[in-house]
């Protein structure tokens, strides 16, 4: 029997409690994180580069027709993460999460920083913006199981009673990278100027994933298997039913996992839907509707965000941290009402001429996107048990992220030139909160609780034997 599985089968034989040991929960979530900062450090950097790769890539279109392409290629990296969330959800479900994590992340990696070595339209023609596509659908399919590997293991691997506040960090790590991708990009601009980056320097930030992924990667291999699935899976080799292979798999059968879950399944769908949305919309879109739509300059436009997405992903642990304390439904319930209630007039402030007022614009929209994302990496993972929770999450949030969030910035900017109203923006947003205003009065309260069909995590030996002893008393009643 395996270390991993060694654990598990000692939670079982204490009868009710997991003691979470906190080396192996240090581990665990700073091998999330920087998988995390991985991922959002590409979407950061090509984000912020839209502009800049449209003349490499396809220079013989107008300006207009290369942002439109270059977002498309954005929004097609999330077309192919359901493959991957089902894919690598399935296969988390049935050797563990530990093992997903490290193929998910080396993929997004060398993605990454193969795009740094493309050829460009000069030298190869039209090849070049084919072979950028390949590669985008690559690390979508590979960030379909990325995140909601990793949310499923924080979950499984934290205190119930914090579990808000370590899944938070998960987020917060995915908009630290976001913002580490686009400052690099910032630099180079302001150090080098517009022209050097279409020259060849945009290659830079794809080609720093190199060193970055080995990193994390590093990190990652570090992490124990989570208690709960190292629990289930001694469970079924005691009783059998793992094939007594050296490396035991559970079975799983993503049919019958999609017919037994998809009430919570279709509740993530339109949560991910109205925090994507937004979310995307503030990193993604941003710095193209300013430098765009409002012809502000690119840097100017980057100066404008980024320290808002800093201060956002600061602020993401101590939103989980609240929402321990007082509940996730309320955290859900205050981003909802407050992105229905303030998008038009955020939209206007952004459509000001003055700095401060563009900066207090931006900070509307961003709030709540930290209200809804430092709360909903906590609540996806107690919608569904531990047998098929990688499998109906990966599916579930990575269909939700192609249909509302990688796509929302080509959507938001379809609307805008379709409209001619830059509160087309506003608007979208707008109908998808409303969306996850209804959803969210359907998501059972979870804020404290153990993960469904789990035993209790927790911290300390005198709150297994206050639990522990709890559950006998109940017992005895009965």
């Amino acid at each position: 029997m395996t270390e991993d599985q060694q654990s598990g089968a000692a939670a079982l034989d204490t009868g009710v409690v997991n003691i979470v040991r906190k080396r192996e929960l240090g581990r665990a979530v700073r091998g999330t994180f920087v998988g995390n900062v991985m991922e959002w450090y590409d979407v950061g950097v090509f984000g912020y580069l839209v502009v800049t790769l449209g003349p490499v890539f396809l220079p013989e279109a107008n300006p207009a027709t290369q942002v439109i392409f270059m977002l498309g290629t954005f929004a097609s990296t999330y077309l192919f993460r359901p493959l991957g969330g089902l894919f690598f959800g399935w296969l988390g479900d049935k050797i563990g999460r530990k093992r997903v994590l490290f193929l998910t992340l080396t993929t997004v990696a060398l993605a990454t920083f193969l795009i740094g070595l493309l050829p460009g339209y000069a030298t190869i023609g039209i090849a070049a913006a084919v072979l950028l596509i390949l590669l985008k659908i690559v690390q979508g399919f590979s960030a379909g199981g990325e995140f909601t590997s990793a949310v499923t293991f924080i979950s499984e691997s934290a205190p119930d009673r914090k579990r808000g506040f370590y899944a938070a960090f998960l987020d917060a790590g995915s908009y630290l990278g976001f913002v580490l991708g686009a400052a690099i990009v910032t630099a180079l601009q302001i150090g080098f100027g517009q022209q050097a980056m279409v020259d060849g320097l945009w290659r830079t930030p794809f080609l720093i994933a190199g060193p970055l992924g080995f990193i994390a990667i590093y990190l990652r291999m570090r992490v124990e298997e989570s208690p709960h699935f190292a629990a289930l899976l001694a469970e079924e080799a005691s009783q059998g039913r793992t094939g007594g292979r050296a490396r035991p798999a559970l079975r799983v059968n993503p049919l019958r996992v999609f017919v037994a879950n998809w009430k919570p399944m279709l509740l993530v769908v339109l949560l991910v839907a109205a925090a994507n949305s937004a979310g995307y919309a503030f990193t993604s879109y941003m710095p193209t509707y300013l430098s765009t739509v409002l012809e502000h300059d690119a840097v100017q436009g980057n100066l404008f965000s980024l320290p808002l997405m800093l201060l956002m992903a600061v602020c993401m642990p101590l939103v989980g941290m609240l929402s321990d304390r007082v509940g996730r439904k309320p955290m859900l319930l205050a981003a909802s009402i407050w992105v229905i209630v303030l998008s038009v007039p955020a939209f206007r402030l952004i459509g000001g001429a003055q700095p401060f007022g563009i900066v207090c614009g931006l900070a509307l929209i961003g709030l709540p996107v930290a209200l809804y994302m430092g709360t909903l990496a906590s609540t996806y993972p107690a919608l569904f048990t531990t047998r098929s929770r990688n499998t109906s999450l990966g599916v579930s949030y990575n269909v939700s992220i192609a249909l509302f969030g990688g796509t929302a910035p080509l959507v938001i900017d379809s609307l805008i030139r379709l409209t001619g109203d830059p509160l087309a923006a506003a608007y979208y947003l707008i109908g998808m909160s409303v969306v996850g205003l209804v959803a969210v009065c359907f998501v059972p309260e979870s804020a404290g609780k153990p993960l469904a069909g789990s035993e209790p995590n927790v911290e300390t030996e005198l709150e297994a034997h206050r639990i522990h002893t709890a559950s006998i008393a109940i017992t005895d009643a009965r």
